[in-house]
């Protein structure tokens, strides 16, 4: 499968719907929102749910949205229901783990336990999608959402979790432009240092794929003419697949100038745990949480008639 068919979510939809169906463990699912989109998934074939949380709250709410098959685990305390949601996934009973109604803080800590949370040894990223009205596919971002300030180790650490998420969903070489402000290596701008330091690593093996093309600024990444004008050989102008980010402000301000300039859809996961995990804001509308939710299930490839 080739990425170029990702036009929009819903040829990511329709691809989930063929390996498909995926199972869900929704943490505190007693959040309209959130049982929204898991109704939709069930609807489409995408994905049946165990909903952890508060069953005298989540029942008229799981009816509410039309849920058909409820499968609830009772566990008011929300402490208690990340902690569950969690082992639903360590234990193989589920899929993909998905945030409700509960603090993000509260809901990391248990992903993030030593002896019982989904740590893999790597580094947690996110990784943005974006549907832009006037382009020719999805294109992704990383890492606009957790890491701050990433240096070069922690660079090279998110950029192998958002390729290797690619290479899930049938992308062997993704183009990826690792944006600074511009293509000049300067010492007194360390993301152009490093961004050179990555390509380096790639041409080594210390990355192990992807078409990699660094220091670039946003205007080479996006135009061929922008490109030509610099004098600037690229072979990824015009079709990029994956965007790094310098630090989380700049990875902040282009997804959200993609979605109130550009309207732009967006969706986004945290990459590096033992499955993907779906931690969208609670404003999220229940179309975001499952083009999250559809991208989750593609790249954790796991889908089962449960």
């Amino acid at each position: 499968m080739s990425l170029e068919i990702f036009q929009c979510y819903s040829d990511i939809l329709e691809a989930c719907k063929a390996t498909g169906p995926y199972t869900l463990s929704v943490a505190a699912a007693e959040d309209e929102a959130a049982l929204e989109a898991v109704r939709m998934a069930e609807d489409i074939g995408l994905a049946d749910s165990i909903l952890v949380g508060d069953a005298d709250k989540i029942q008229p709410l799981a009816q509410a949205a039309g849920l058909k098959k409820v499968r609830i685990v009772d566990e008011p305390d929300e402490t208690a229901a990340a902690a569950r949601a969690v082992s639903l996934i360590r234990e193989g009973q589920a899929d993909v783990l998905m945030k409700g109604h509960i603090n993000t803080s509260t809901f990391m800590r248990a992903v993030l336990s030593s002896d019982q949370g989904l740590k893999s040894g790597a580094l947690l990223s996110h990784l943005a999608a974006f549907e832009i009205p006037g382009q020719k596919k999805l294109i992704f971002v990383t890492d606009g959402g957790l890491n701050i300030n990433p240096g070069l180790s922690e660079k090279k650490a998110i950029l192998t979790n958002a390729i290797d998420a690619l290479r899930r969903m049938g992308l062997e070489q993704p183009k990826v432009a690792i944006l600074t402000a511009n293509e000049q290596v300067n010492p007194k701008m360390p993301s152009t240092v490093e961004a050179q330091a990555l390509v380096e690593m790639r041409l080594n093996g210390e990355i192990a794929a992807g078409l990699l093309e660094g220091p670039i600024a946003l205007d080479v990444a996006m135009m061929p003419q922008a490109a030509a004008s610099k004098g600037i050989s690229s072979r990824i102008s015009g079709n990029v697949d994956l965007f790094l980010m310098p630090n989380i402000e700049t990875g902040n301000v282009f997804g959200k100038s993609l979605i109130y300039f550009a309207n732009a859809k967006m969706s986004g996961l945290i990459l590096g745990a033992a499955c993907p995990i779906v931690l969208t804001s609670r404003a999220e509308s229940a179309e975001g949480k499952l083009n999250s939710l559809a991208l989750a299930c593609l790249i954790t490839g796991r889908g089962s008639a449960r």
